[in-house]
């Protein structure tokens, strides 16, 4: 507590800060974007080794959906713009998708 010349004392307000919240980023199976191009971008926007970048893409074709990484809410709304700009410049489908953890 921190004391004043008045002989006030004021309570020390410790504000708990709340981490920011999370976001998941995920690909979406389709029937035509090839598997190698799923782990080139992978690979390529998620730094992944091409051994994991291939255990991700076989989720993706076997369940329908694949977790990329979990990042703050801008990394992923950036992540997810890449990816889907990167997929069109291609003329792929593929689909990147974010959600709250």
């Amino acid at each position: 507590m921190a004391q004043f010349k008045d002989d006030t004392l004021l309570a020390v307000q410790r504000s708990k800060l709340q981490p920011p919240p999370m976001f998941k980023v995920m690909l979406l199976n389709d029937d035509f974007t090839p598997m190698e191009f799923v782990v080139l971008v992978l690979q390529k926007f998620f730094a992944m080794t091409r051994e994991r970048a291939t255990q991700v893409m076989l989720k993706v074709h076997r369940e329908g959906i694949g977790v990329c990484g979990v990042f703050p809410r801008d990394i992923a709304t950036t992540k997810v713009q890449q990816v889907a700009a990167f997929a069109r410049r291609h003329q792929h489908p593929l689909q990147c998708v974010m959600e709250e953890t």
